[in-house]
């Protein structure tokens, strides 16, 4: 299942051995497995959610926040921190905003979104985990990576080069849709109300950010996926809080 640890290499830090040079079909492939590694993803943090949910609620929610973060590599922060920086410092430029993307340092405005984002998910959480409402914990990362899915199939990618590009461009999109509705079927189930509104939530949000990045570049970079995916999460999880 080449296409799946590729999935897992790309959205995680997990050690999965995958082929030094994939073939661009199974780049392709992977993005139809991105909702299923979210679900796998909820399902550990749900488990240590459980684990640790009777401690201190901030404290327990910082530590299930931290292990979230770890998991991936701080690689959707890092998205996170860059697209904050290039969009604030591209000033409306977009050769100027894919300068900024490429620049591996954080600026003020990346630093302010990641907190900013950190803290919305912390402050989200712990009145969930106190109340028992591990479900958004399951359904915020699949959410996300359901909608990173889909933004690759109606957003062009507009980094030239690298596994991204060919990844987008080999995207077989029956099947990824199919993965984005089976995760959203997933939303309902588990998430009842709450779930419907978290998924119409997410589903404004994530086309208000396509607006944005169609307006500014002309499409996605791996950066702004990464942005998109860390305020999908905390949006899901904002709305499973309010519900509590």
């Amino acid at each position: 299942m080449i296409p799946l640890r590729l999935a897992v290499q790309f959205l995680t830090r997990i050690p999965v051995g995958v082929p030094a040079a994939p073939r661009a079909t199974d780049l392709g492939r992977s993005v139809a497995f991105y909702p299923l590694v979210g679900l796998g993803m909820g399902l550990v943090l749900a488990a240590v959610g459980a684990l640790v949910g009777q401690g201190p609620g901030l404290l327990a929610a910082a530590l299930v926040v931290g292990l979230w973060a770890t998991a991936t590599g701080f690689l959707h922060l890092d998205g996170l921190a860059d697209s904050a920086d290039a969009w604030l410092g591209g000033q409306g430029d977009a050769e100027r905003t894919m300068a900024i993307l490429k620049d591996a340092y954080a600026g003020p405005a990346g630093v302010a979104a990641v907190v900013l984002v950190l803290v919305i998910k912390v402050a989200a959480l712990a009145p969930l985990m106190a109340g028992g409402g591990l479900a958004a914990l399951v359904l915020a990362p699949l959410l996300a990576r359901a909608g990173t899915a889909a933004l690759l199939l109606i957003t062009p990618y507009v980094r030239s080069g690298g596994l991204g590009e060919s990844a987008a461009a080999n995207t077989p999109r029956p099947a990824v849709w199919l993965a984005v509705g089976l995760g959203a079927l997933l939303a309902l189930l588990m998430g009842g109300s709450s779930g419907l509104l978290a998924l119409l939530v997410a589903g404004i949000v994530l086309v208000g950010l396509r607006w944005l990045m169609a307006r500014r570049i002309g499409g996605v970079t791996g950066d702004t996926l990464g942005a998109a995916t860390e305020i999908t999460e905390a949006v899901v999880l904002a709305v499973f809080a309010f519900g509590v």
